[in-house]
């Protein structure tokens, strides 16, 4: 009994962390600061904000094109095996 009450304790524990974090990350910083962390990011970062979207849209449609027809295949390969299984039921 003890084991899966400390795994939904950890499970919780590491949920909220999460949590956290997010609310931390999006959380607006005060005005002088945010400036200041701006230009620093900026002088820092090999890619402009436009360029960044621009290729992460064009990965996650890439993603996205390998996970169809991976699903394609799944489907297809699964289709095949119903019938043989229902082959040899019929027998």
């Amino acid at each position: 009994m003890r084991g899966w009450r400390s795994k939904l304790i950890f499970l919780l524990v590491v949920y909220f962390a999460g949590f956290a974090t997010a609310i931390y990350v999006l959380a607006p910083a005060p005005e002088d600061q945010a400036c200041r962390h701006e230009e620093k990011s900026l002088a820092f970062s090999s890619l402009k904000p436009d360029e960044f979207v621009e290729s992460f849209n064009a990965g996650i449609h890439k993603c996205l094109e390998l996970i169809k027809d991976a699903a394609w295949h799944t489907g297809k390969f699964l289709k095949q095996k119903y019938k043989e299984r229902q082959q040899k039921t019929d027998r």
